[in-house]
C-alpha cells in the first residue's frame, strides 16, 4: 500500500511540537504492516540544509503566483517530498512565525500551496514522471495540511481515499473570506459543505468536511471534541462525523527514546538499574543550578501556556518548595507565565529553576534524572511528554484529560495494591486538585518500595508505535475498501 503523508513539520529534520514527532515516527512504524509512506514537507531553511542529493520529481511554474519544485530524498530512512519554494519558506524565523514571534504574514497562502502540491501528488501530478508513484491514501495532518482533501474534492480527477488527523484542534487555520478569491477553487467551494467557516475560510474546517475519515490522536480526545467544551466550534460538524472519527493513541520512537543507549544522558540505565538514574538526577540538578539533597525532583518540559495548565503550577510551586521538592523547569511561551516562573525562581532560589527554551538533548536528560514530570493541562490530545516519562522512570503527574488519561494509570489504593500504576492523575484540573495531586507525589516518593515498583512498571508501558501503526493500517485499508465498494 502506497501512502502519501502531508505534514508541515517531520522529525528530526523540524519539529516545534509533537506533530514532528507523529510524522516521522509513523511512516517508519507502518513499514511492519506492508505500508510505504512519502511525507510531502516545506522546505524551510533548516530542511534544505540537511538534505542532500535531492531529485526534483516535479515543477510549478506558478503553484498560488510562486515557483515551486517537489524534491524527492531519503533521509534517515523517511522517503521526502520536499516543497521547495523560495518564496513561500526561504525566510528566517520558525516554520510559523518570524523571529519576534508574530506570524508569517501570508501563512495562509504557503500552507494551501503546501495543500495544493499535495492534492496534484495524490491526484497522480508524479505518476508520469520518472518515478510513476501515485499513493492509494493520502494522510494529512492538522490545519497546515487539512486542505488537501479540499483542493482533491473539487478538482476534476477522481478522488482517492484522505484521512485527516487532529493534533489539536484548538489551532484550526482561519482566515478572512478575502482570501478565497487566490486560493484557486470554484466559486461554490465557499460554502458550508467546503471551506466556508463563519464567513471566513476554515482549513481544518475543509478538512473535517471534505475528507473521507478524521482521527485524532488519543481515545479520549475523540470522545471530548465532539463536546462544546473541548470541540473548539467544529463539535457540530464532528458528532455529524462521528461515525468517521477515530482515535488511536500515538506513540514514540523508543529506539530514539531508550534510556539504556540514549546518548543525551549521563547515565544509561534499565528498569533492572535504576540506581543508576541517580547520576542523571545530579546532572540535571548541575544544570539548572539546584541544591541537591535527598527530595524528589520534578520537572516541566513544555510550552508555558493556559493549555497546558502552567497558571495553575505556579500558583502551586511554593507548596513543592514546602514539601521539600525542587522544579526544573524547560520551556517559553506566554511571557506573564515566564515571568511567575522566573520570580518563583528568585524567591526560592536552589530550589526552582527556568531555563525559557526548548533544548532536545537537555529534555532527555531531564526524563533520565528527573523523579516526575507535571503536565496538568486543561486539555491534551495525546501528550508524548508523560510517553517519555512513562519509558525513562519519570513518574508523569496528570491532569485526567485526553491521551493524558488513555495513557497513565492513577497510583488508585487497587492500583498500588494490583502493581499496575504508573503515575499519578488529577481533575477536574484546578489549582488546589493540582496541590493535593503533588502532596500525593510526594507522599509516595517517601516509599522507595511504592515509588520503584511505579518506575518499573511504567517503564514495561508499550508507549511504541506497533500498535498503534497497525490500527492505522487497518484504517488504511478499510477506507480503500469503502472506494472499491
Amino acid at each position: 500500500m502506497q501512502v502519501l503523508s502531508v505534514a508541515s513539520e517531520v522529525y528530526p529534520l523540524i519539529k516545534t511540537g509533537g506533530l514532528a514527532d507523529v510524522a516521522g515516527a509513523l511512516p517508519l512504524a507502518l513499514k511492519g504492516y506492508g505500508v510505504s509512506v512519502k511525507t510531502l514537507m516545506p522546505g524551510y531553511p533548516a530542511v534544505m540544509r540537511m538534505v542532500e542529493n535531492a531529485t526534483v520529481r516535479m515543477s510549478f511554474e506558478s503553484l498560488l503566483g510562486a515557483k515551486a519544485d517537489v524534491l524527492e530524498v531519503e533521509h534517515q530512512g523517511l522517503d521526502l517530498l520536499i516543497l521547495d519554494s523560495p518564496t513561500f519558506f526561504d525566510r528566517p524565523g520558525g516554520p510559523y512565525a518570524d523571529a519576534t514571534g508574530k506570524d508569517h504574514f501570508d501563512n495562509w497562502r504557503r500552507f494551501a500551496a503546501l495543500s495544493k502540491a499535495g492534492a496534484i501528488i495524490a491526484q497522480g501530478g508524479m505518476a508520469q514522471g520518472e518515478s510513476g508513484w501515485q499513493p492509494d491514501i493520502v494522510h494529512v495532518h492538522d490545519w497546515q495540511a487539512a486542505m488537501v482533501p479540499a483542493y482533491m474534492r473539487y478538482a476534476a480527477e477522481p478522488e482517492i481515499p484522505t484521512l485527516v488527523t487532529i493534533h489539536n484542534i484548538a489551532f484550526q487555520g482561519q482566515f478572512g473570506a478575502d482570501i478565497f478569491p487566490y486560493l484557486e477553487l470554484p466559486p461554490h467551494a465557499f460554502g458550508i459543505g467546503g471551506v466556508e467557516y463563519f464567513g471566513g475560510v476554515g482549513y481544518l474546517k475543509a478538512g473535517l468536511q471534505t475528507g473521507w475519515a478524521i482521527s485524532t490522536v488519543s481515545p479520549s480526545y475523540a470522545e471530548e471534541i465532539l463536546t462544546p467544551e473541548f470541540g473548539m466550534g467544529l463539535e457540530g460538524l464532528l458528532a455529524y462525523r462521528a461515525a468517521d472519527l477515530h482515535g488511536i493513541v500515538n506513540g514514540i520512537d523508543t529506539g530514539i527514546w531508550n534510556p539504556a543507549t540514549d546518548t543525551a544522558v549521563k547515565a544509561n540505565y534499565t528498569a533492572a538499574s535504576l540506581k543508576t538514574r541517580a547520576a542523571n538526577k545530579r546532572a540535571v540538578a548541575e544544570r539548572f543550578g539546584l541544591i541537591e539533597d535527598d527530595g524528589p525532583l520534578f520537572c516541566v518540559i513544555s510550552r508555558l501556556t493556559w493549555q497546558k495548565g502552567m497558571d495553575l503550577l505556579a500558583e502551586a510551586v511554593g507548596d513543592l518548595v514546602e514539601l521539600g521538592a525542587r522544579l526544573a523547569v524547560l520551556g517559553s511561551g506566554d511571557r506573564a507565565l515566564e515571568n511567575a516562573f522566573h520570580a518563583a525562581a528568585a524567591h526560592h532560589p536552589g530550589r526552582i529553576a527556568v531555563l525559557p527554551t526548548y533544548d532536545e538533548p537537555l529534555s532527555h536528560l531531564m526524563q533520565a534524572g528527573s523523579d516526575a514530570i507535571i503536565i496538568p493541562s486543561r486539555f491534551e490530545p495525546c501528550g508524548l511528554t508523560q510517553l517519555y516519562g512513562l519509558r525513562y522512570g519519570c513518574i508523569p503527574v496528570v491532569a485526567r484529560t485526553g491521551g493524558l488519561n488513555d495513557t497513565v494509570i492513577d497510583a488508585s489504593h487497587a492500583a498500588l495494591a494490583a502493581r499496575t500504576a504508573t503515575g499519578v492523575s488529577f481533575g477536574p484540573v484546578t489549582a488546589g486538585n493540582l496541590r493535593r495531586a503533588l502532596r500525593r507525589a510526594v507522599r509516595l516518593y517517601r516509599d522507595p518500595k511504592v515509588w520503584t515498583a511505579m518506575q518499573k512498571q511504567g517503564m514495561k508501558s508499550d508507549v511504541s508505535w506497533e500498535k498503534s501503526a497497525g490500527l492505522y493500517a487497518e484504517l488504511y485499508k478499510n477506507l480503500l475498501a469503502r472506494k472499491g465498494s
